[in-house]
């Protein structure tokens, strides 16, 4: 499993809180110290957490789940959809509409007028004016830019990840509701228990936010080549199976010629044996006459 470590997060300065009069007490287990001033988050902590939080996301994907990456404030936007469309997943980078999660109905009819207006030679088009176009193309564009990352979310997503939860207070709030589990980084100035895994670290470094999302992404991918390596070896074994099954009944096949062969060929030397065993008829040659003896001269015998 993809995981991080002590090293690369005090690289990236994951370590630095915020000023200490901005602290959230229920973020005390997983302050460090105090430093000039400002709170030093324990990266053994966030370490801690990351796996705790790697080790569930793996789950979900497992079984089949998906996750949604939000991430609308300035520093997280690229990182969050590069790393969202990276993995697969769903995101959030512009505005978070109200209502997408607890609201799901609405925002799903929202993005069924978006694919008609996108589908070209749609009949929504036909019979309009110049204007009438051009209101439907800014309509088009807007909704683009809103569901850009769900426009192909059919269902609830089964986890959320969130880059600053103090930011995506709604989104969080969302998720609660609908008791959908959410992953998110906090920072000392943030209440941990608001999230169900919470992973300490500062939320306002980009390359704190780039190496925990992307590790987060690299536990999706490992996961789904896992997933296809497993249905791979499960067909090469269908095909092995399948391989041996034609072999047996080829060889089947030619066990059933050779022993025709050998029945045939039985049945062949009895047919001679019996017409060995039939008397031959006797051809009688046609009998010798006898000489008579010659008469000899008297004249002889003197």
């Amino acid at each position: 499993m993809t995981s991080i470590n002590f090293e690369d997060l005090l690289s990236t300065g994951a370590h630095f809180g915020h000023v200490t009069r901005k602290w959230h007490p229920s973020f005390k287990p997983y302050i460090l110290m105090e430093k000039n001033g400002i709170h030093i988050i324990n990266l053994e902590e966030t370490v801690h957490q990351f796996e705790k939080a790697a080790e569930f996301i793996r789950s979900i994907v497992d079984k089949g789940g998906e996750i949604l990456f939000v991430g609308t404030k300035k520093q997280a936007r690229e990182i969050v959809q590069q790393e969202a469309d990276r993995c697969g997943m769903f995101y959030v980078v512009e505005r978070w509409l109200g209502g997408t999660l607890t609201n799901f109905m609405t925002i799903k009819k929202s993005i069924k007028r978006l694919h008609m207006l996108e589908k070209e030679g749609s009949s929504i088009y036909e019979n309009l004016t110049k204007k009438e176009v051009q209101m439907l193309n800014r309509e088009r564009i807007k909704l683009a830019d809103q569901h850009r990352g769900i426009k192909d979310m059919r269902r609830l997503p089964d986890a959320v990840i969130v880059v600053d939860t103090n930011f995506e207070t709604t989104a969080v709030a969302e998720a609660k509701k609908l008791e959908i589990p959410v992953v998110s980084l906090v920072d000392s100035n943030t209440d941990p228990t608001k999230v169900a895994y919470p992973i300490p670290a500062n939320d306002d470094s980009i390359r704190t936010i780039q190496l925990i999302i992307s590790s987060l992404a690299e536990v999706i991918i490992g996961v789904r080549k896992e997933k296809i390596q497993i249905a791979k070896e499960i067909q090469e074994a269908k095909e092995a199976e399948k391989a041996e099954k034609a072999a047996i009944q080829e060889a089947a096949k030619i066990k059933e010629a050779e022993e025709a062969a050998v029945q045939k060929a039985k049945a062949s030397e009895e047919t001679a044996e019996k017409s060995d065993e039939k008397p031959k008829k006797v051809v009688k040659k046609p009998a010798e006459k006898k000489s008579k003896p010659s008469v000899k001269n008297k004249s002889d015998e003197k």
